[in-house]
């Protein structure tokens, strides 16, 4: 497993993490019990960088991690959390330095620590972007010695770049991926001056750059696969990247004959995110054992050649970016 550094937090973290989404919910049934088993598999395979949130499963997923991590002992992993999507309603108003302050509290009681070493604000309305005492509560917090670092979760570029003119902003969380690749035309770039960290989620676009999804596939009730297919509880860009699925299953079936013998479609789309030296890290979710050991192999793939790269630009060229691309 190889290194990267998170930014200007300094900490030295494996670039393929584990996204604890998928062992809080909203990703169909996974046990507790496989939860902790995924966790496993990944520590144990190198990974050192853990990403959750206190929504996730209404703090199980912090829970599980925080389980885990006890059982094992020893050097812990940087553990990343995220908060302020648990204001109902979600609004610009209720990000206040009490409310925050309260979720860290509740954060800090789950995963068992005094301190927080990442907390990154979760996508909050555009509104909040644009006020300072929200994020001099955050350096506040930081003084305090409730949290190490923070971040923003951003759901565009735009916001990003907002986010990145905060000098406490020490990562943003962002989605890039192969049906995503907005990110890499501007931001990167000025992450990079500023020596941001940058956390890349949903790498896979929800599965699809798993290659395993079809057009018969079913998902369950609680899947957000289904029941968020056009954006009806939270941004239609967290599910499949917010791009059609008939259009993302005629592009997966073109980018398939790219992927390496030897490697699955998953771990190439990883490798394709790692090509770019400004990603700090991407965080996969994992349901098992099996998924978590393989993400953490894509480490290990070599360089993806510029035939190749230039190949998987054309897919997003043709196929995906009137979708996504202004939009994201």
């Amino acid at each position: 497993m190889k290194n990267r550094t998170l930014g200007r937090t300094g900490a030295a973290i494996s670039e393929i993490g584990f996204g604890a989404w998928q062992i809080g919910g909203a990703w169909g049934d996974v046990t507790e019990e496989d939860g902790k088993r995924a966790l496993n598999a990944a520590l144990d395979a190198g990974v050192t960088f853990v990403d959750t949130a206190d929504v996730y499963g209404d703090g199980r997923s912090e829970k599980i991690i925080a389980s885990v991590l006890k059982e094992r002992g020893g050097e812990k992993p940087f553990v990343a959390t995220k908060a302020g999507r648990r204001l109902n309603p979600h609004v610009a108003e209720g990000y206040t330095a009490t409310n925050i302050e309260a979720f860290i509290d509740r954060s800090l009681t789950n995963l068992g620590v005094e301190t927080l070493d990442l907390v990154q604000l979760h996508c909050p309305p555009t509104e909040v972007f644009y006020r300072p005492d929200m994020f001099g509560a955050l350096d506040d917090l930081t003084v305090k010695g409730k949290i190490r670092s923070y971040g923003v979760s951003v759901s565009n570029v735009e916001e990003a770049l907002k986010a990145i003119e905060y000098p406490g902003v020490a990562t943003i969380q962002i989605i890039y991926n192969i049906f995503r690749q907005r990110p890499h035309d501007l931001f990167f770039e000025q992450a990079q001056k500023k020596n941001v960290g940058i956390i890349v989620r949903v790498p896979l676009a929800s599965g699809l750059l798993s290659g395993k999804i079809t057009a018969d596939t079913k998902f369950a009730d609680d899947d957000h696969r289904k029941f968020n297919r056009n954006g009806e509880f939270f941004d239609v860009g967290e599910t499949f990247a917010g791009v059609p699925l008939d259009v993302a299953l005629e592009a997966v079936e073109q980018v398939r004959p790219l992927v390496p013998q030897g490697a699955s479609m998953a771990q190439f789309a990883l490798a394709w995110i790692l090509q770019s030296p400004a990603v700090s890290v991407v965080i996969p979710g994992a349901r098992n054992e099996a998924q978590a050991k393989a993400n953490a192999a894509a480490s290990e793939l070599p360089a993806i050649p510029a035939e190749t790269l230039a190949a998987l630009a054309d897919v997003y060229e043709r196929l995906i970016k009137v979708h996504v691309h202004q939009k994201w």
